[in-house]
């Protein structure tokens, strides 16, 4: 029988062949990934060196493509799951939730109604209902949906709360975050189109948590001046410093003005399944929506992000449409159309790799993960206060640990602390063997390490230090 050239088929060998080389390639991935380097490096000439072309008239043997692809693509992406990823969130996998993903993606299955995908949809309520009795929401009444990521549900949560809280006028609508907060939310913020007028920026105290006394005197301004507060955002584990705000405090202030209040958790709310954490989120069942990302701590592949409200209605009530061609699809009050409660009317089908990954460890494998993570970074702070080399600039919280290279008898400037702590993440990372970066913190340069995989040990961590030493002390390059 002669093939059908319009069909964009494989035969039945090829495809097995294929996909045996794409299992192959994954499963070498998760072996040897710990012994590779960890940071890609490219220039824009380098890349398009490689891949620079005109979309090909002709195709390929399927194998050579995906060969190309191995050599060139996959070398050349930084490992965000290294276990000397210590950078931004890094990204900490499990392959399970990468076959889960293939088996969603391989099906095509649209998550998005009820009537197309049924059990699609059920494992959404499900995975759903998992998470929120994890953080303490209510089950009967609350609700939630997977997104993108963070800032899909950040966006989701405040279109919601807008909606609830300002209905169709929001001209007065004020917002209330933290200068620690996420920058997904400002940007949330803009999409939603408030003026620069309309938000106001709370200063954090010494320890990077929201100051209460500023935000309830700024609160009282704002109700003077005729203002409608309508939201505050705060921050379980923010991701300069894994800070949790003062979430029963605030939770009470907003009951006492009615405000909506969003915990933008996307870092560190999965914390909530290691005692420490537990303790840490205290308040946080009060939120009217909260955001987590389980491909940050729950060990997700990208791209998964998840938002959970008190009330499932307030999410129909803001993105129900009833246009025609759906007319057919809607089903009943207990089938829910996830396209009813968020952006997206086409969504993949993201809830099948949390579901498969947490039937395959159990939440106590996840438990254990998250509990080594936060005593590992305590472990190194203790490390670095030992040292005459290091200060601890802001203590290991939720398993991020903020730090300098500040030797004791150099008696150096700020000006020369913050070039050398600068210098010494720059060779670091030009080096591809960490990806180690700085932020600011009361306006000082310093090294922070985000220590969320499971995979990382305290000996990785000591090497990298060391390779840091050995930076610190070239100073041919610069001069303290």
């Amino acid at each position: 029988m002669k093939k059908n050239l319009a069909s964009l088929e494989l035969s039945e060998e090829e495809m097995k062949t294929y996909g045996h080389q794409v299992i192959n390639a994954i499963v070498a991935h998760f072996q040897t990934q710990d012994s590779e380097l960890p940071v890609a490096m490219g220039s824009r000439e380098e890349m398009d060196s490689l891949f620079l072309e005109e979309a090909p008239e002709e195709g390929s043997a399927p194998i050579d493509v995906l060969n190309f692809v191995l050599e060139n693509v996959m070398t050349k992406s930084t490992n965000l799951s290294h276990p000397k990823s210590y950078s931004f969130v890094p990204g900490p996998s499990n392959f399970v939730s990468v076959m889960a993903d293939s088996l969603a993606t391989g099906y095509n299955i649209f998550s998005g109604g009820w009537v197309a995908s049924p059990a699609a949809a059920e494992l959404e309520i499900i995975t759903i209902q998992w998470l929120l009795k994890m953080f303490g929401f209510p089950q009967k009444k609350g609700g939630g949906i997977f997104t993108s990521g963070g800032s899909m549900a950040n966006l989701t949560a405040l279109t919601t709360a807008r909606r609830i809280k300002c209905g169709e006028d929001f001209s007065k609508a004020i917002i209330y975050l933290s200068d620690q907060a996420h920058s997904s939310n400002i940007k949330a913020i803009r999409v939603l189109g408030f003026k620069k007028e309309q938000i106001r920026i709370i200063p954090t105290d010494i320890e990077f948590k929201f100051s209460i006394n500023k935000l309830k005197n700024c609160i009282a301004k704002d109700r003077l001046k005729g203002l409608l507060p309508f939201c505050l955002i705060a921050t379980s584990g923010t991701t300069n410093t894994g800070t949790v705000d003062q979430l029963s405090e605030l939770a009470k202030i907003c009951k006492k003005e009615d405000i909506w209040f969003h915990i933008d958790g996307a870092y560190g709310a999965a914390a909530i399944l290691s005692k420490k954490g537990k303790q840490m989120m205290k308040g946080i069942e009060k939120a009217d929506s909260l955001t987590v990302d389980p491909h940050k701590w729950f060990f997700q592949p990208y791209e998964m992000g998840c938002l959970l409200v008190r009330n499932h209605k307030h999410l129909s009530h803001t993105f129900t449409e009833k246009p025609e061609y759906l007319r057919d699809i809607e089903g009943n009050t207990s089938e829910i159309n996830f396209y009813d409660h968020g952006i997206q009317l086409t969504r993949r089908f993201r809830a099948l790799k949390f579901y498969m990954s947490i039937k395959t460890f159990g939440l106590q494998e996840f438990r254990n993960a998250i509990t080594y993570n936060i005593d590992l970074a305590e472990k190194v702070e203790k490390i670095l206060r030992a040292s005459k080399t290091w200060e601890v600039i802001f203590p290991a919280t939720l398993a991020i640990i903020n730090f300098r290279y500040n030797p004791i008898g150099k008696n150096c400037t700020e000006k020369q602390l913050d070039a050398m702590n600068q210098y010494i993440s720059e060779k670091v990372v030009t080096s591809r063997k960490a990806l180690l970066v700085t932020t600011l913190l009361h306006g000082q340069v310093v090294l922070r390490m985000c220590l969320i995989n499971p995979r990382t040990t305290i000996d990785d961590v000591k090497e990298t230090l060391a390779l840091c030493r050995k930076f610190a002390n070239d100073q041919s390059l610069v001069k303290l």
